[in-house]
């Protein structure tokens, strides 16, 4: 079978190797489609802090199964699936009190072990998340990135009738934003630099697109929800200017969460933080409840996420996807891989 290796930053080599065998407990999943995020570009630029080479990408994941092991029951032959691609320890704390997502040993398949750029994926059943047939591959491929969102937001406490601020309209930001949506909240408000990631929040059915170079967030806040300003703002960017952002616009006794991957270690008013009474929060990774409750929302048809899948790329053409996101100018969402 086939399979993408990065062997160092910005090259990728395709390589015959034996397709997987199952173990008693193991399922072989038919890799189908795969989606390109942030952490993937991180990696093929030599940035992520976490990730050696060679590494075989891809951790948001749509596919078949197309072999279970002796021991698996629930899943057989032809079930459409994605994968939570954690790998735990069960050991640590964390995971002996249920907090197996922030494992002290975690390792995520396509970084620090072996994703599914590969025509054939050896994975645990445990990890396997069978899905309805009415959903498509591309939405299997993103329920991955709706997990972070649902994690992040049940992180800040219950979202119905509350007002949320969301920094960044990025894939993660946007779905963020939805989830809020989809889960009742009141108003939800976004915030970019960029007037194209703006537009398709708009078109995601987000209620405000602020572009904060041109107008403050703060007096947008006000502006759009009172003097009693957002309940709860989730910084999905990962830079100091957002982080700032959102320290100095928050209402006293107000939740931040932080969702995005800070490369450069930001300098943090804590002064500002203690005065006001503020919850700096992080946000992760995902439980197999967020997955669920991921699904939950895509089968109901309650995410908009055709707007969101702006480009395609055969298997074989998978380095032209990270030269066309070189190339964008900013001007992508998500990146699909095909297989099919």
């Amino acid at each position: 079978m086939k399979q993408a290796v990065m062997v160092e930053p910005g090259k990728i080599e395709f390589r015959q190797v034996e397709r997987p065998v199952p173990g008693p407990t193991e399922v072989i999943m038919q890799t189908r489609r795969i989606g390109v995020c942030g952490s993937d570009i991180h990696v093929y630029h030599g940035l992520h802090p976490y990730t050696g080479y060679p590494v075989v990408q891809g951790h948001e994941l749509g596919g078949i199964v197309a072999e279970v092991g002796s021991e698996v029951e629930g899943l057989a032959v032809g079930d459409l699936i994605t994968i939570m691609p954690q790998v735990t320890c069960g050991e640590c704390y964390p995971c002996r009190h249920g907090q197996y997502h922030i494992c002290e040993s975690l390792k995520v398949m396509g970084f620090q072990t072996g994703g599914a750029a590969q025509e054939f994926f050896a994975v645990p059943a445990t990890a396997v998340i069978k899905l309805p047939a009415s959903i498509s591959l591309d939405q299997a491929a993103m329920i991955e990135p709706i997990s972070v969102a649902v994690h992040a937001l049940a992180r800040g406490g219950p979202v119905e009738g509350r007002n949320v601020v969301v920094l960044g309209a990025g894939t993660i930001g946007n779905l963020t934003a939805q989830v809020a949506k989809a889960s009742g909240a009141k108003a939800v408000m976004i915030t970019d630099l960029s007037e194209y990631k703006l537009q398709k929040a708009t078109e995601c059915g987000i209620d405000f697109a602020i572009n904060t170079a041109n107008q403050d967030l703060e007096q947008a806040i006000l502006h759009h929800f009172g003097p009693d300003r957002a309940d709860l703002i989730l910084e999905c960017v990962g830079v100091e200017a957002t982080v700032t952002q959102a320290i100095a616009s928050a209402r006293k006794g107000s939740t931040i969460v932080i969702v995005g991957v800070f490369g450069a270690k930001p300098q943090v008013d804590l002064g500002l933080v203690q005065d006001r009474e503020l919850s700096l929060v992080g946000s992760l990774m995902y439980q197999k409840a967020d997955y669920e409750r991921a699904v939950d929302l895509v089968e109901a048809g309650k995410m908009h996420l055709d707007e969101l899948v702006t480009h395609r790329f055969d298997f074989d053409d998978y380095l032209d996807a990270y030269h066309t996101i070189e190339q964008s100018g900013g001007h992508y969402m998500k990146v699909m891989i095909d297989l099919e």
